[in-house]
């Protein structure tokens, strides 16, 4: 027991070494632009002031939005999520997968579940002892499950889910600002100490390495940020684009995708005026999403659905019946999995509309 604890203390202090190394760079790069570049080389007043005033506004947000991703401790699942006592029990001594499987459904009924796994079984982890959230996944890293999870990330030493996602989101776009500005405003200096233009000062290698290494980071974090801002669009995590969640109906990797306003309002918020400030304004509480199309589950109470997630011109009928679960105003998929009563549904609503524009043809008559 004892070496696996020492093990596990190392892990945890090795983890740090990424964080601990950016965080060199960063009070480097604070120290080689102001002093060595604004106080040093940079002789025109004006130009100094206003250079300074731009990176200090940029550093600022950069840390501020980094110290979130960092220390945001993840989400994890509710204990409503977790097994009551009995059934726990029953779990625990069961052997047969098919019959706890069968337990898992009958606490499930209650829960806003959607996705299974592959195998079309209730998601369970056997580690944190919990039923699986829809976008929860177990981090071996953490050591935990975590909602809505991204990834984890060895650059903040943190699980990036639906708890810092948007500081994370944040974090790319600040440090991408800090890098670029950084290279752009350095470049004409860069080129100076090169040609020789500017005498030889200790100045000269802090300049020229600050723009190699502003410049190699902007790239390597231009690739990240696009594709990040890309994912939010689609409304999918990264594990969801290398394996699409599985519905009943089969995989579906645009199942939680409301339309590019509301993926952007589901990680950022209603408010604009809070969008560009590393302070939590995520929608929802990680536990349950609304979905573009789902089949409702035969086992599962229709109280148990998500607000707003009920078409409004959805049917009435018994749980044996399927039928479509999406946002309204948002369009159904084009699918196979249409039944026939919503085609019979469709004619109704057809001829009824019909009778109303009779009606009211013969009132204007």
């Amino acid at each position: 027991m004892a070496p696996t604890h020492v093990l596990r203390c190392c892990q945890r202090g090795l983890a740090w070494i990424p964080v601990i190394f950016i965080a060199l760079v960063v009070c480097w790069s604070y120290y080689a632009y102001v002093v060595e570049l604004c106080i040093l080389t940079i002789h025109n007043t004006g130009e100094k002031f206003i250079y300074l005033v731009v990176f200090h506004l940029s550093f600022i947000m950069f840390v501020w939005s980094y110290w979130k991703t960092i220390f945001t401790r993840p989400a994890n699942p509710s204990k409503e999520f977790c097994l009551p006592k009995s059934e726990k029990e029953q779990y625990e001594k069961e052997q047969r997968p098919e019959t706890q499987q069968e337990i898992l459904k009958r606490v499930a009924t209650s829960l806003p579940l959607y996705t299974r796994t592959g195998a079309g079984a209730v998601r369970y982890c056997d580690r944190c002892q919990v039923i699986k959230p829809d976008r929860c996944h177990h981090c071996s890293a953490c050591d935990m499950c975590v909602l809505k999870m991204d990834h984890h990330c060895p650059w903040v030493n943190n699980c990036v889910g639906f708890s810092n996602y948007k500081f994370f989101i944040l974090f790319l776009t600040y440090s991408l600002v800090y890098c670029l500005f950084i290279a752009a405003s350095v470049l004409q200096y860069f080129i100076k100490f090169w040609t020789s233009d500017l005498p030889e000062s200790h100045a000269k290698f802090h300049v020229l390495f600050l723009f190699f290494v502003a410049a190699m980071f902007c790239i390597s974090i231009l690739s990240l940020f696009t594709y990040h801002l890309w994912l939010v669009g689609k409304n999918r995590s990264t594990i969801e684009a290398f394996r699409a969640p599985v519905f009943r109906n089969g995989p579906d990797k645009n199942g939680f995708s409301l339309g590019f306003s509301k993926n952007i309002a589901q990680v950022f918020g209603d408010q604009k005026k809070y969008w560009l400030l590393p302070v939590f304004t995520s929608q929802g509480d990680g536990l349950s999403f609304p979905t573009r199309l789902v089949t409702i589950d035969p086992e599962q109470p229709t109280e148990c659905l998500q607000p707003g997630v009920l078409d409004k011109g959805a049917v009435e009928g018994p749980a044996e019946q399927t039928s479509p679960v999406s946002e309204p105003q948002n369009r159904l998929l084009a699918n196979d999995y249409h039944s026939e009563d919503e085609h019979k549904e469709t004619d109704v609503l057809k001829s009824d509309e019909s009778e109303a524009v009779t009606i009211s043809i013969e009132s204007e008559s």
